[in-house]
């Protein structure tokens, strides 16, 4: 394990350090401060890798429900997973789920360590869920960034996230936390206990953590700025070559081609939309509409809205238990086994299933009002089309159940070789991860059945059709007939024929074995030579069930079983060597073999040096890698039913069933990684710490598909190998190559109207490039009051981190290269900063933070204009506004210790988004917004407003 590599002095929580160096106030007590970031631990700012360490003060003041909210504000992480954010993945095994994301280049690059050991992952992609990581135990969290795959291994392409656990801990501790927005709502509880005992003379040493956080959620949108219909609408007056902008941010808008009971969308009685108890309107279609838009703006826009199927927050329940025995056998070799054990369950509305337009009744349907035909009696001949969001059947929800074991047994140790001292480490672990992924959504092929309704042979009853025909699908028995035509006017019964709860179960499993060397070389001249080395042989592997019922014809669901495994078999060899002229050399190279995609070399350079005592400049160049995920191997079906614009009609509206295939082809991701820093720590202000580093990564050979609208349009535009990744129909064989698929239609003529069984198989290549640049900042100061006047008291600490990103461009061979930096429709902003101002007076600690980040745009290509625009295409579509401002929350925490006999206590509370902002509007769409979210970008703004926290911590004996 890295941090007992080397011979000094054990890590110390930080306070407030700049990256990979020791924190003013460390500098003041003369504490010393040890990092990771290295096989060969030494103090941090001798480092050249950047190291940003995050305290155990640090957590306790921001008092977050789970470790990654407070990590996910840091300005070096962006675009990580949240419960939230993955709320629309409802097949994909991430509901709940709390990713970390470096540099925004993807949570499967940025690799998750437990005191530097690999922790099998909670998803198929790779992604490791931070919920399993022993909370209260935490010491400290440190981030590498920069390359540090030839020290750690793959997946560290933008960084490492190490979570250091406090394992000498002992005495017994807990926290006990309870917090709630100003609303009311997403009641949240948090206990953590923890206790260390010694034995046997001190040469033994138990630890036992548990851990329960729950979080009720928020179901539904419950905010007022989620009100006001924001979308991003197709601009009415807008027609090629007429000077007006395509798109356009508006509000008061919604889509006209769906209500909650269901709208005529064609024919003489478009625009009639039935109500509560089937009552028929008319439809008003606004000042701005064109027969030729699914917008509406303004008139009845509110008919439209249908986020309270959506949860604004997901509910989440987790419990975690962790235990930890470890023994001196002799002076010089101690063995230990850990264990623990993490359950997750993530629960979560993802929207009505919403039929655009596209629900086709026919003439004879029983359920068409009388007073409607009466009006309009060629639709009994014509039949009618509708569009629904479908209230009478449940919101679509899932509940995602993780479990994941993981246990270490290990020995560690120290002998003499030469007159050297070395230590050594070796240790096993085994992890599993089960997820059991079960939703609620309508069935397509009972609900057709259902929505298919007619009068019996003698005119007395409404049946389905396939009861009065006969069919012999087993799906048609016990069919009970839908009325789409209102709110409220369908049975239980007819609710429980058309949902279900399609389920899968999938399995992870990770094996390593692993064994390290590492000493420090007595050096006559310099400071002593640095080495270390090591072998690890690892395998992961998957396996999972679905039943036959669960794999095809859902709206939401369609799972697919994805069995594989792969071995993985590396060296590594590190070292640190002083030079001449205050020089210092780290370097480190590491041999990997993997069973499915060959072998790979990768490597790091750093230097670091001092010109002068108070300057330290260092720089790092790597090669990085990652290996391609089970799920980008292995998985063969599965995926979700959307929307997409379909060319051949014209760019109107189309649902398409997305379905993911494997590619056992793929070889390793492959970064080149260059850092540039300094270090300052002026003599003449003690405690003032600064640091400065440019990043600049190059990816090459990234593993992606194209998406589905790519797809479509680059085969419409000719492309015919894409061309056979489409399909009209469901193949009979879901684990067949998926370019088998696209001969059973006509390319220039296109697919049938409304892309009936329209499937799209997207299939992972190594074929994208993709660069960051950016510049971190850090800067801390640590200075007693009494320094600058003899009369104050207190000490004050304050600390800043900022991003700065300058560069995030893909190339995907296909089109020009786009750059994401600034869209604050993602999460990569221009500025991300973080500032914290931290006051302790005696028994009390005040604290606050400011965080934020600086405004942007929707999208770099869109050209923003509201007359005269240039002509509108794919590649620059023009907009009448695309800005996004950004936001500044400022945060407060108070904290008061006490004590009580023998036990040391504390009692605080803290307030986030303290002014209680709302976020920045934001425009969805305008192509899927089938299934709405509220009007926030919930990546990137406070959604939830101000939110409280009081909570008590303490200990005995520690």
């Amino acid at each position: 394990m890295a941090m007992q590599l080397g011979a000094v002095a054990p890590a110390h929580a930080q306070e407030a350090p700049p990256p990979g160096q020791p924190s003013a106030a460390a500098q003041a007590v003369s504490e010393e401060i040890t990092v990771t970031g290295s096989r060969i631990v030494r103090n941090g700012y001798d480092m050249p890798t950047p190291v940003t360490v995050i305290s155990t003060k640090d957590l306790q003041a921001s008092a977050p429900a789970n470790i990654a909210d407070y990590v996910n504000q840091l300005p070096a992480v962006s675009g990580s997973g949240t419960p939230a954010t993955n709320i629309r993945g409802l097949t994909s095994g991430a509901a709940g789920l709390n990713t970390v994301n470096l540099r925004n280049l993807g949570s499967n690059r940025t690799l998750v360590l437990i005191d530097g050991h690999r922790t099998v992952a909670s998803t198929l992609a790779g992604a490791v869920d931070t919920n399993l990581v022993p909370q209260g135990l935490i010491k400290s969290v440190e981030i590498v960034t920069g390359g540090a795959s030839a020290v750690y291994g793959s997946d560290a392409v933008a960084g490492v996230i190490n979570y250091i656990l406090d394992r000498d801990y002992t005495g017994i501790k807990g926290d006990l936390s309870y917090g709630q927005t100003t609303y009311g709502d997403d009641n949240t509880y948090r206990a953590t206990l923890t206790a260390g005992f010694k034995f046997a003379g001190g040469r033994g040493h138990i630890l036992l953590n548990g851990t329960i956080v729950q979080r009720n959620g928020i179901y539904g949108v419950p905010r007022d700025w989620a009100r006001n219909g924001y979308y991003m609408t197709q601009n009415p007056a807008y027609a090629p070559g007429n000077g007006q902008p395509q798109y356009m941010p508006s509000a008061h808008a919604g889509l006209n081609s769906v209500t909650a009971g269901g709208i005529v969308v064609n024919g003489p009685a478009r625009g009639t939309y039935f109500g509560q108890g089937g009552v028929i309107n008319h439809y008003n279609y606004g000042e701005n509409y064109t027969a030729n838009s699914e917008w509406t703006i303004g008139g009845d826009w509110q008919v439209n809205q249908h986020i309270n199927g959506t949860s604004l927050q997901p509910a989440e329940r987790m419990r975690g238990a962790y235990g930890r025995l470890s023994y001196d056998i002799t002076d010089g070799i101690n063995v230990y086994a850990e264990a623990s054990y993490n359950r997750s369950l993530g629960l979560s509305w993802g929207g009505y299933q919403t039929d655009r337009g596209n629900i086709a009744i026919k003439g004879d349907n029983a359920f068409i009002p009388a007073a409607l035909l009466a009006q309009y009696p060629g639709i009994a001949t014509a039949g009618l089309t509708l569009g629904s969001y479908n209230l009478d059947y449940p919101t679509r929800s899932s509940a995602n159940l993780r479990q994941v074991q993981r246990y270490v047994v290990g020995a560690e140790g120290s002998f003499d070789l030469l007159s050297t001292d070395w230590h050594w480490d070796t240790y096993y672990q085994h992890g599993v991860s089960k997820n059991h992924v079960s939703l609620i959504s309508p069935n397509r092929v009972t609900l057709g059945y259902a929505r298919d309704a007619v009068w019996n042979a003698d005119h007395t009853q409404i049946v389905c059709r396939v009861t009065r025909d006969g069919s012999a699908d087993p799906l048609a028995k016990g069919c009970v007939p839908w009325n789409s035509f209102g709110v409220g006017v369908n049975s239980p019964a007819a609710v429980d024929y058309a949902m279900g709860n399609p389920w899968t179960n999938q399995r992870l499993q990770q094996d390593v074995e692993a064994l390290n060397f590492s000493t420090n070389i007595a050096n006559p001249w310099l400071k002593p030579i640095g080495l270390a080395f090591g072998v690890e042989h690892r395998r992961e592997a998957t396996s999972g069930y679905t039943p036959d019922f669960a794999k095809t014809g859902w709206y939401s669901g369609n799972f697919s079983d994805t069995f594989g495994h792969y071995n993985v078999t590396e060296g590594y060899v590190e070292t640190d060597v002083s030079l001449p002229f205050n020089i210092d050399f780290n370097g480190a190279v590491r041999l990997t073999s993997y069973s499915q995609s060959g072998r790979v070399v990768t490597w790091k350079t750093g230097f670091t040096w001092n010109p002068i005592s108070d300057l330290r400049l260092r720089v790092v160049r790597s090669r990085d890698i990652r290996a391609p995920s089970l799920s980008e191997m292995f998985v063969t079906g599965g995926g979700n039913t959307n929307a997409l614009a379909n060319p051949w009609a014209g760019g109107a509206s189309a649902r398409f069933r997305g379905v993911p295939q494997g590619n056992l082809n793929l070889k390793p991701e492959k970064a080149d990684t260059w850092d540039f820093g300094l270090v300052y720590r002026p003599s003449f202000l003690p405690g003032l710490g600064l640091s400065i580093d440019y990043y600049d990564i190059k990816v090459n050979g990234e593993i992606a598909s194209l998406s589905a609208q790519n797809i479509v349009d680059r085969c419409y535009e000719g492309n015919e190998d894409l061309c056979k990744q489409i399909a009209l129909s469901m193949p009979s064989n879901l684990a067949a190559p998926a370019y088998s698929y696209g001969n059973n239609w006509n390319r220039t003529t296109g697919p049938v109207p409304g892309f009936a069984d329209f499937w799209v198989y997207t299939i992972p290549y190594n074929y994208v490039s993709e660069r960051a640049r950016g510049i971190d900042f850090e800067v801390s100061y640590l200075t007693p009051l009494d320094r600058i006047a003899e009369s104050l008291p207190g000490t004050l600490s304050l600390r800043g981190l900022a991003t700065r990103a300058i560069e995030d461009t893909t190339n995907n061979g296909t089109q020009a290269p786009t750059d994401i930096v600034g869209q604050n429709s993602g999460s990569l902003t221009k500025w991300k900063y973080r500032v914290t101002a931290n006051y302790t007076l005696d028994e009390w600690t005040m604290q606050l933070t400011g965080r934020g980040f600086s405004a942007g745009v929707y999208d770099n290509t869109y050209v923003q204009c509201t007359s005269g625009c240039p002509a509108s295409t794919a590649l620059h579509r023009t907009i009448s506004d695309n800005h996004l401002p950004g936001a500044f929350y400022v945060d407060a925490y108070l904290a008061r210790r006490l004590k009580l006999g023998g036990v040391e206590g504390e009692v605080y509370f803290q307030a986030t988004n303290l002014f209680n902002r709302d976020p920045a509007p934001f425009a969805f769409g305008p192509s899927d917004t089938s299934s709405p979210e509220p009007s926030a970008n919930r990546g990137l703004y406070d959604y939830l407003g101000r939110a409280f926290r009081i909570g008590l911590r303490f200990s005995l004996g520690g």
